[in-house]
């Protein structure tokens, strides 16, 4: 089985990426299964019922979120029905929407996906680390093919992460930093890895920011609006090759797109 987990999907351009490049990849490598990260996709920040069908209807399986989830006011009762998006698992009990959901590949095969959040420069969320213990107790006896995506700030706690969860599922993906790290793996026990997947949007920015906006705030110390970039895009993501039979991963590969 081949998936493909892409990048944080920013705004309009990342949106175009999305359209531009999934279904001409799914052809081209014949991709099975679809992740993203979408919180970023509506506006810059968070996700609504338009920019979630949008990416949808272009490919995209199932969406992962992060701390931008909840920008959108819609989001709370979209993510209250909408089973193909999954937000950070660590939340409270009581919170909308779902942090983990199995879904069938190819008629016979179950996935699960799980979302965590990172705590360093983030929010104070519950340990992402002692939730996924609890979610995999759940999930080991229903799934063997297990995507994590941990959305977090602090190389250091995505590469604990990593080490943490090496041998127990198929792949640990960073998302939130919006730049794609070279630090591709395979871990003990077929666990893919890396870092950070990188960002889906306007490449002519700061991690998908007017970049001269951006450069005015380090500058002049003023607080400024932070808006999308326009212009040409950047598509990354990740293809990985799994063992259907044993949930564990035999592959992984960078992939950049650029308009």
């Amino acid at each position: 089985m081949r998936l493909m987990i892409i990048g944080d999907i920013v705004g309009r351009p990342g949106r175009r990426a999305i359209k531009a490049n999934v279904n001409s990849l799914k052809r081209e490598f014949n991709i099975d299964f679809v992740i993203a990260n979408g919180e970023n996709a509506a506006g810059g920040k968070g996700i609504t019922e338009d920019t979630g069908q949008e990416l949808f209807i272009n490919g995209v399986n199932v969406l992962t979120m992060g701390n931008h989830v909840w920008n959108k006011r819609e989001a709370f009762e979209y993510l209250g029905r909408e089973t193909r998006i999954v937000r950070p698992a660590n939340y409270p009990p009581g919170t909308p929407g779902m942090g983990w959901a199995f879904y069938d590949v190819a008629g016979n095969i179950k996935i699960c996906v799980i979302n965590l959040m990172g705590r360093i420069f983030l929010e104070p969320l519950d340990c992402p680390f002692r939730r996924v213990d609890e979610i995999i107790k759940k999930i080991k006896e229903q799934a063997r093919i297990i995507i994590v995506d941990f959305h977090a700030e602090a190389t250091s706690e995505k590469v604990a992460m990593g080490w943490y969860l090496s041998g127990r599922v198929t792949a640990v993906v960073g998302t939130h930093t919006h730049v794609q790290t070279a630090d591709e793996k395979i871990l003990p026990g077929g666990t893919a890895y890396i870092t950070d997947l990188g960002m889906t949007g306007p490449m002519e920015s700061v991690i998908g920011v007017k970049k001269d906006v951006v450069i005015d705030k380090f500058v002049n110390r003023i607080p400024r609006y932070f808006e999308v970039a326009k212009g040409p895009y950047q598509f990354n993501a990740a293809l990985i090759d799994v063992d259907e039979e044993t949930g564990e991963a035999i592959s992984i590969r960078r992939i950049q797109n650029y308009e």
